[in-house]
């Protein structure tokens, strides 16, 4: 942040603190059970934990990780896997290991560094990886302190983009909580996510402390002049500048929802234990067994019909009552 003031100085520290503290946070032991034998001897730069079972813990829930590895060829999987990851990251892997005699089951989204500085930047087109990582999240394994440094300025990062973006797409004027609810809802909009209109509140509830110290924070760092009266925060945007940024948020929110088709479809070759995450859903949910061979174990979305199929058998599809 070359010539900034001190005020901008000061808040970027603070920032930086904050999220400092967010990853170094306490996770269960079970947690981090889990991560040791799944990185295995691979040496990934770092695995960050996120998601809704860090924001409310259920023994019966999936975990949520993103493996960020200095190199592609880091983590275990196959050359077609790591090409498709190159060209439309991330890769998503599915895994279920037993600890201290318990099943415990995990997706798993795999990042290279320099990918991931990229789609934390502010020139990203690509909303998915900044909005997950503006969110508190646990940095669950490390290489080392440089490893550590490096992930920190990406989640700094998705921060500074979630909070410039939380200004053009929030109100005129507003608290904190209402430009983040905003932010929040624009981008479930972009992923073509499937959420009740409640899920953006979700995303806050018990952290709102952190994210209304955040905001005005970003705000000062970023350079961007506002006012605030007691919880009521009014940025300085310009009409015409609000409008561009707008604009801007209408290209990120159709490319949105391409992407997440193209990775739909990508998912079909590359979702590695897919069909065993799916499987697992439905007999959650349903209490039906889906039985798998070896290619809809590897290939789960090309196999959809007929795994559809077989829960029509099951009865799954028959009016009750």
């Amino acid at each position: 942040m070359p010539h900034a003031s001190p005020l901008r100085l000061a808040a970027a520290g603070r920032i930086a603190h904050l999220l400092a503290n967010d990853l170094t946070q306490p996770v269960a032991l079970s947690v981090t059970q889990f991560v040791t034998q799944m990185v295995g001897t691979a040496r990934p730069m770092g695995v960050l934990f996120y998601g809704s079972v860090l924001r409310e813990p259920d023994p019966e829930g999936i975990l949520d990780f993103y493996v960020i590895v200095e190199r592609l060829e880091d983590w275990g999987a196959g050359y077609m896997a790591r090409e498709a990851n190159r060209l439309l990251p991330p890769n998503v892997e599915y895994h279920e290991i037993t600890v201290d005699g318990r099943v415990m089951r995990a997706k798993v989204a795999i990042l290279s560094i320099a990918q991931f500085r990229r789609m934390t930047g502010q020139a990203t087109l690509d909303t998915t990886v900044w909005a997950r990582f503006c969110q508190p999240v646990r940095l669950v394994w490390v290489q080392g302190p440089e490893a550590a440094d490096a992930i920190l300025a990406c989640i700094i990062r998705a921060v500074a983009q979630a909070g410039r973006w939380a200004a053009a797409l929030g109100p005129e004027r507003g608290t904190a909580d209402e430009f983040w609810l905003a932010l929040f809802a624009h981008t479930y909009g972009a992923e073509l996510r499937v959420e009740n209109g409640r899920r953006p509140r979700t995303l806050l509830d018990g952290a709102e402390a952190r994210y209304r110290a955040l905001l005005p924070d970003i705000w000062t760092a970023e350079g961007l002049a506002f006012d605030q009266d007691g919880a009521t925060l009014v940025p300085h945007l310009a009409p015409t500048q609000r409008r561009s940024l707008q604009d801007g948020w209408w290209l990120r929110g159709r490319l949105g929802r391409v992407l997440n088709v193209s990775r739909l479809f990508k998912a079909a070759f590359t979702f590695e234990g897919g069909a065993r995450y799916i499987a697992w859903k439905i007999r959650r949910h349903s209490g039906i067994e889906l039985p798998l061979g070896p290619f809809s174990e590897r290939h789960p979305l090309i196999c959809l019909p007929y795994l559809l199929w077989k829960l029509r058998q099951a009865g799954l599809f028959r009016r009750r009552g």
